[in-house]
């Protein structure tokens, strides 16, 4: 079975990739709450992404990147009851699986900074 946190980034790369707007069809239903979440908060992810991230405009970032970073940072906003470490492990994983090594050491840089800020 295939972990929600996978669809949810499968869907927000698509996004990204086509400038869709709402992907949550036929997605169950953590990864579409965490889709649309993202979705809903984007503008506001990018600017608290860009502030954090040292060198790297979320433009510029890697398309998968820049979405494990979204949902990592929509999560430590918006679900207050996945705890931090579990967040920031699980977005580390997404990095590792999905896009190289380097951007694991990166995806969890940007949100350890960002974690250490007030919480939602």
């Amino acid at each position: 079975m295939t972990e929600p946190r996978d669809l949810a980034l499968e869907a927000l790369y698509e996004a990204d990739q086509r400038e869709l707007s709402e992907t949550t069809a036929d997605l169950p239903h953590k990864a579409a709450r965490l889709v649309a979440g993202v979705l809903a908060h984007l503008e506001e992810l990018d600017a608290e992404i860009d502030a954090a991230s040292e060198h790297w405009r979320v433009a510029r970032m890697p398309v998968v990147d820049r979405a494990i970073l979204r949902l990592g940072l929509y999560e430590l906003r918006y679900e207050p009851e996945t705890p931090v470490a579990v967040v920031v492990s699980e977005a580390v994983r997404l990095a590792k699986t999905f896009s190289t090594e380097k951007s694991g050491a990166f995806v969890n840089g940007v949100l350890a900074a960002l974690a250490d800020q007030k919480r939602g």
